[in-house]
């Protein structure tokens, strides 16, 4: 009996087993999966009054969703058009969002209020997006469009950040003094749509607008207009608008204190560094003094460039920057030579009185030839009378800027590094980039920027082609 059941029970064993295991795993404590993430929208199921209305009289829209409904950002999002002198207040509860007109609707227009992507859902926030709803409070609904491109002149870039605005039967100072009738976002491209426009003439301009006033009021601020005025019709050809600013965007630096002005226990020292990069110099570029203060005076003959054995180097000129704190000593550096510069302790004196505690020395030698590239660039279509100059940017700074006056130019010692490369078409032949006045109706130089970076490597022959 006790051997029957010995075996009974070595055979239930992995049934038992199994059994166990099953709900061991079922007891496991962790967080439900839910399924897949909801990446799907939501479905506008109704909007009171319907999508292009005509006749429109009320002041208030209801759009109802399939699912609970979330709104952001509605400044950044929402845009009006024809634009309001007042802009709507927009809420939201459940599956519906409400909008209010607090503005005088014209007689006989056609609305578009674009929602970009404010609209989301509640649990994932995916945006409902580029919702435009149009009424219309006349007979029609006007479906005319103009369509154009923003272009940074002075760069060929575009700029997302800007806004294209239309102004209809407004004199030319109306971008100046009146919001405008018109806006439209401007994309990575700096492309942009007007929709819903009925037929006439518009002048087209596009604005950073800095101040939110949707007026251009400061030269500072990037602006763009087109020469003349627009007719919209049933095929109306894009346009391309070129922005400016009048001036730069200066920042305000902080003045250093005046003499007699020192805080107790300042230090009351001159200190220096130099441009010097272990002990090298630069062969492309002058060497520059940095002192921690700002300079009252400097007498150069006590600042002196000599060879290794002290004999000095004729031809050098110092000279200090515009903040009073940077001399820089300009001489033709000989590659791979030995250098001293030598530094009187009465050499300089700050605003406070104050000199240099001795004389310094100081040893250094400039760099090899083969530190730097050779760089040979071709130009196709070249044109002479667009007097094109060639610029190497890192960044927002202009390293260096040529004139092209041939189908090839070259340079045999370019500092080795990646540049970005734009060509200015120079309309005044005066060397720079200047921009535009909308007053005397001038628009600005033109420039672009080569889509594929240059890299300069040391001791090598680099060359690129470049389309004009």
């Amino acid at each position: 009996m006790g051997i029957k059941y010995f075996f009974y029970s070595l055979a239930l064993l992995p049934i038992f087993y199994f059994t166990a295991v099953s709900i061991s795993g079922c007891a496991q404590i962790g967080m439900p999966t839910g399924g897949p993430r909801d990446s799907i929208a939501p479905v506008l199921v109704n909007a009171v009054p319907a999508e292009k209305t005509t006749n429109f009289k009320g002041n208030r829209i209801v759009f109802t969703f399939n699912e609970y409904i979330d709104v952001q950002d509605v400044m950044n999002n929402v845009l009006v058009s024809p634009y309001p002198k007042t802009n709507p207040q927009i809420s939201f509860k459940l599956k519906t969002v409400t909008v209010k007109i607090k503005d005088t609707l014209q007689p006989n227009t056609t609305y578009a209020i674009n929602f970009g992507n404010a609209i989301r859902d509640n649990n994932e926030g995916n945006p409902y997006k580029n919702f435009t709803y149009v009424f219309s409070t006349g007979n029609t609904i006007d479906s005319l469009k103009l369509s154009g491109n923003v272009v940074l002149a002075e760069s060929g870039k575009a700029d997302s950040t800007l806004v294209a605005m239309l102004y209809r039967n407004a004199p030319d100072s109306a971008v100046e003094t009146k919001k405008p009738d018109y806006l439209a976002k401007i994309d990575k491209l700096g492309n942009f749509t007007f929709t819903n426009l009925s037929r006439g003439s518009y002048k087209v301009y596009a604005l950073k607008d800095g101040d939110g006033g949707k007026t251009y009021n400061s030269k500072i601020e990037q602006f763009a207009f087109y020469d003349e005025e627009v007719t919209v019709a049933d095929s109306t050809a894009p346009v391309t608008l070129y922005a400016y600013a009048e001036e730069k965007d200066i920042k305000k630096i902080t003045p250093a204190p005046s003499a007699g002005t020192t805080k107790p226990g300042a230090d009351r020292k001159i200190k220096y560094t130099t441009s010097l990069a272990a002990s090298s110099q630069n062969l492309l570029h002058p060497l520059s003094i940095n002192f921690s203060k700002p300079l009252k005076s400097f007498d150069e003959k006590k600042i002196i460039l000599t060879d290794s054995n002290f004999q000095k180097i004729n031809g050098t000129v110092l000279s200090l920057d515009s903040t009073k704190k940077i001399i820089s000593l300009d001489a033709k550096w000989y590659p791979e030579f030995d250098y001293r510069l030598i530094i009187d302790s009465s050499a300089v004196l700050d605003t406070l009185g104050n000199q240099l505690a001795k004389t310094d020395t100081i040893r250094f030698r400039s760099k090899r030839e083969s530190d730097y590239g050779n760089l040979l660039i071709r130009f196709t279509n070249y044109d002479a009378a667009k007097h094109p100059v060639l610029q190497f940017f890192k960044g927002d700074e202009m390293l260096k800027s040529v004139p092209i006056n041939s189908t090839t130019w070259n340079d045999r010692l370019f500092e080795p590094g990646e540049y970005e490369l734009r060509i200015l078409f120079d309309a005044n032949n005066n060397g720079k980039w200047d921009p535009g006045n909308y007053k005397e109706k001038r628009q600005p130089e033109k420039a672009i920027t080569l889509e594929k970076k240059i890299a300069i490597r040391a001791n090598w022959d680099n060359e690129k082609d470049v389309e004009l």
